[in-house]
């Protein structure tokens, strides 16, 4: 309101325009907000309407003023404009009618022209800075792990090799082979030993030649290490801050998630409300299993005891609860060396955070500090010496310790209710596609 009556300048791009006899309205956005600034033009500036399309980049000078019309509380009078980047509206791949996700794919370097694009990037500045507030209150460092790396720590052998164009197969460039990294754990687990709790939030890369909506070669990860924790810990951390990353978000992006619940998802405002509000739900593996069962539900993959979960099991235990669901304590043989072994030695002190529509959201655990246990471990996963130097993480002052790791795309997706996760990163990378 302290800006009405008052000479400003706005610069944007041309979302739609209409003529009249005496005025024009023009749209423009800036991209800082999913509604544009309604701009009208007097008859005086008619001539410049000419050269205006869909897309052209303009700056406009003018009185920001209460709007006559419904649809906005403030209008700018234009005084002056200028195009500063010409659009032939014929030849622009983005026009004014809405494009399917998959011919937004095709075209992803002009993605963030649209409401929906632009609309992704806020979110995901928005989650960022959630993220960061929430950690930073509670004493955690962010740490940054290396890109490139020695270790696989999944073991899945999903990694990426990193070779130099020139590589004439001799020798490697780092005297080992390298590869991109699968996660920041490993390492965020050596800083967390020196100043307790700290946080990653970067790349991670995995050679999946998978072709669902579900998967990525390229994503970030949240990964959170702390030292003196256990998974009960971890899955409270984990917990709040999956509710202050929604709870920030419907703060902060009304108008996208309002746009988003009406092209998107119409169920989205219902489920936010939920998880901003609502406590977890926590069951075991075995558990899980017997509901399962119980259930006579016919699905697909066979519900058997050491046998992981499938995207139809997950969602079926979301559905019942109505809520996010923490399942612990998984069979050894299905995860990682790395988390604690349980005093029955069949189960490791494991969680997947389950959430409506996305299934796994998070998964974490406790993790083995018995050194003798974890040299055990790595040695029936085939881990050798390359890996000595995790093991003196638990020679030299060990402490009990656990974390988790965060999808930010399936988070993303969590708060949009994007169908398909290559819709939920600018420039998605997957099986058989690496544009631009």
């Amino acid at each position: 309101q302290q800006q009405q009556q008052q000479q400003v300048q706005v610069q944007g791009w041309v979302r739609s325009l209409r003529s009249q006899k005496q005025v024009t309205f023009v749209n423009v956005s800036d991209g800082s907000t999913a509604r544009p600034l309604q701009v009208v033009l007097p008859e005086k500036l008619a001539a410049h309407t000419v050269s205006l399309t869909n897309g052209c980049a303009v700056q406009v000078t003018g009185q920001l003023c209460p709007s006559l019309g419904s649809e906005q509380a403030l209008e700018l009078v234009a005084d002056s404009v200028q195009v500063t980047g010409e659009c032939d509206p014929k030849a622009n791949p983005i026009q004014k009618t809405r494009h399917s996700p998959e011919y937004l794919r095709e075209h992803v370097h002009l993605r963030p022209r649209t409401n929906t694009g632009a609309a992704v990037l806020r979110i995901r500045s928005e989650l960022s800075t959630a993220i960061h507030a929430f950690y930073k209150s509670l004493g955690f460092y962010q740490v940054h792990t290396p890109v490139l790396t020695g270790n696989d720590c999944e073991g899945a052998g999903e990694a990426f090799l990193v070779q130099p164009q020139s590589n004439d197969n001799t020798a490697h460039f780092f005297g080992r082979p390298t590869y991109l990294t699968v996660s920041g754990q490993l390492h965020a687990e050596a800083l967390a030993t020196g100043v307790g709790r700290v946080y990653v939030l970067g790349p991670t890369f995995r050679a999946e030649n998978s072709h669902t909506p579900r998967h990525l070669a390229e994503f970030y990860m949240l990964e959170v290490e702390m030292s003196f924790a256990n998974k009960n810990t971890a899955m409270d951390l984990c917990e709040a801050c999956v509710v202050a990353s929604v709870q920030h978000v419907l703060q902060t992006c009304s108008a996208d998630l309002e746009m988003f619940a009406k092209f998107v998802d119409k169920d989205l405002m219902p489920r936010l409300d939920t998880l901003a509000t609502a406590r977890f739900a926590r069951i075991s593996y075995s558990e899980a299993l017997e509901r399962l069962v119980e259930s006579k539900q016919k699905f697909q993959a066979p519900i058997e005891w050491g046998l992981d979960l499938g995207f139809e099991h997950e969602k079926w235990l979301v559905d019942q609860e109505s809520r996010p669901v923490f399942v612990t304590d998984y069979p050894k043989t299905i995860k990682p060396f790395y988390m604690r072994r349980n005093e029955n030695t069949e189960t490791v002190a494991a969680f997947d955070l389950l959430v409506p529509s996305i299934g796994e959201l998070a998964g974490g655990s406790a993790r083995e500090e018995r050194v003798d246990v974890l040299a055990e471990n790595m040695a029936a996963a085939g881990l050798g010496a390359e890996y000595d130097w995790y093991l003196d993480l638990r020679r030299f002052g060990t402490v009990p310790h656990a974390g988790f790791g965060v999808g930010f795309e399936r988070l993303v997706q969590l708060v949009t209710g994007i169908k398909n996760i290559r819709d939920s990163i600018p420039f998605p990378r997957h099986a058989g596609t690496c544009r631009l």
